[in-house]
């Protein structure tokens, strides 16, 4: 094969979300008729369209074709030079090919997403929200972090301070609210507040959330002492008003008085002593009809009263079995140990049973997963989302549905939707918070096979936090089952 090529120009710069285009020229220096075939090749090629994919030349002629670029604006387009190729296959001899190179610069691009973790937090001294801040763009993203409020009602804590994020990550910050003053009693009151993201340069991403300050004693006792203290007063005003005044209406008798009332001495000094009560008199009396009826009713409803039958009691229907009751029952049974349990949503099936520490659950090579439910045990929680189709992307790739949702340590986090119209589940991210574990995962890919399994280190992120992504990207490979462990 005889064929001259040439790249017009050899280096090009694009704009993520823009498109450019290169120019290939081709010559045909050899003596017979021959026909070519493009294709794009390397990390670009998705993003790469070929204008016309073949082309027919007649020895000595020359020919042109268009490579358009257009990288989408997203972390998927690393920043700075990637080189690219295109692969040219001569019909006439197919085992002769040849590939022209040349370098594609994506231009840098940053954009951050932050959210707070619950938005409102309540407590009396001291509330603890988290921040996730999201790196959108194609480059390292490099932050401080700190809080505000109007009136310097609250103090701070927020760690890390600092946070390096790689193109495509997120980092989950510590928060630690605590109110100046403490309040006593009355009802909560609300502080609202600010927790700003400051890149060098660029004006500060601010959140905004609310702390609900509740009172040292709650507004009911508050009230009820109130009301015990006012008649408690009140109650002491009328004892002391009409407080009841005892008085005696009896008078000292003289003695004369008091010997003519008495009745005249018997004269007779002869006068018999009573006699003593005989025994029959002393005797108590006989008991009645009515007493031995009562007695032998007595009696007889005591032997009755051991023959009562009891009712045959209702089975109760078995209480669903999710992740959380799984692990929590692994915890009992090994205190000190790490576990997490998960179970699948199958369209058209249900909920599966509940898998632990890299067992399978799905159904390889057939269903749709839908939903993921986890939960973890001596990893201070766990958190993530779901990766979704996306069917309007240019590259045919899902894109993530909606923001990171979090779970306390031995509690249910879901991920994705059970509704009956839910989108195939591509994917998920999810991440343990404790810088001493590792997660690994493995998924089975719709018309795939089993990934190989992959763990995330902990020191990933500044803040310790470890986060892997479980699943595949594009549209038509959603996945079949899932493995993970701590």
């Amino acid at each position: 094969m005889s064929l001259w090529t040439s790249l017009e120009p050899a280096s090009a710069t694009v704009d993520p979300g823009g498109s450019t285009t290169v120019r290939l020229r081709l010559r045909n220096t050899g003596d017979v008729v021959d026909e070519y075939r493009f294709e794009a090749v390397g990390p670009l090629a998705p993003w790469t369209a070929v204008e016309p994919p073949s082309l027919r030349l007649y020895p000595g002629t020359t020919g042109t074709v268009e490579l358009t670029f257009s990288p989408p604006r997203t972390p998927d387009a690393t920043a700075g030079p990637n080189p690219y190729g295109v692969r040219i296959t001569p019909t006439e001899h197919p085992d002769a090919t040849t590939v022209p190179e040349g370098n594609l610069t994506i231009t840098p691009f940053s954009e951050v997403r932050a959210e707070l973790l619950p938005p409102t937090v309540k407590g009396r001294f001291r509330g603890k929200p988290r921040l996730a801040v999201d790196n959108l763009g194609n480059t390292k993203l490099t932050a401080s972090l700190s809080g505000s409020d109007n009136g310097d009602q609250l103090s701070y804590e927020i760690h890390p301070s600092n946070v390096q994020i790689e193109p495509g990550r997120a980092a989950f910050v510590k928060t630690t609210l605590k109110p100046r003053q403490i309040s006593w009693f009355g009802s909560s009151e609300q502080r609202p507040y600010t927790l700003a993201v400051q890149r060098s340069g660029v004006a500060p991403l601010d959140v905004e959330g609310v702390y609900v300050q509740r009172s040292f004693l709650p507004r009911w006792l508050a009230g009820f002492l109130s009301v015990f203290l006012a008649l408690a007063i009140a109650f002491v005003l009328i004892w002391i008003a009409y407080k009841p005044q005892v008085r005696t209406a009896a008078t000292e008798m003289s003695q004369d008085t008091v010997a003519g009332t008495l009745p005249p001495a018997d004269p007779s000094s002869t006068a018999q002593a009573p006699k003593a009560p005989s025994a029959e008199a002393m005797a108590p009396p006989a008991a009645t009809a009515t007493q031995e009826a009562d007695a032998g009713g007595d009696g007889a409803g005591s032997g009755s009263g051991g023959g009562g039958g009891g009712s045959e009691a209702e089975e109760t229907e078995a209480a669903e079995e999710t992740a959380a009751t799984a692990v929590q029952r692994l915890a009992a049974d090994d205190p000190g140990g790490r576990h997490i349990c998960y179970r699948v949503h199958v369209r058209g099936t249900g909920w599966s049973d509940v898998a632990c520490d890299y067992a399978e659950v799905g159904t390889p090579g057939s269903g749709t997963i839908t939903a993921v439910n986890v939960a973890g045990y001596g990893v201070n929680g766990t958190g993530g989302n779901d990766f979704v189709p996306n069917p309007g992307s240019a590259d045919n790739e899902g894109t993530y549905n909606g923001p990171v949702t979090a779970a306390a340590d031995g509690e249910d986090l879901y991920i994705g939707s059970t509704a009956a119209d839910a989108p195939n589940l591509l994917g998920f991210g999810i991440y343990v918070d404790n810088g001493n574990d590792t997660i690994c995962q493995s998924s089975y890919v719709h018309d795939d096979t089993w990934t190989n399994m992959h763990c995330d280190k902990p020191g990933n992120d500044t803040d310790g936090l470890t986060f892997t992504y479980v699943g595949a990207h594009k549209n038509d490979q959603w996945i079949e089952a899932v493995k993970l462990k701590v």
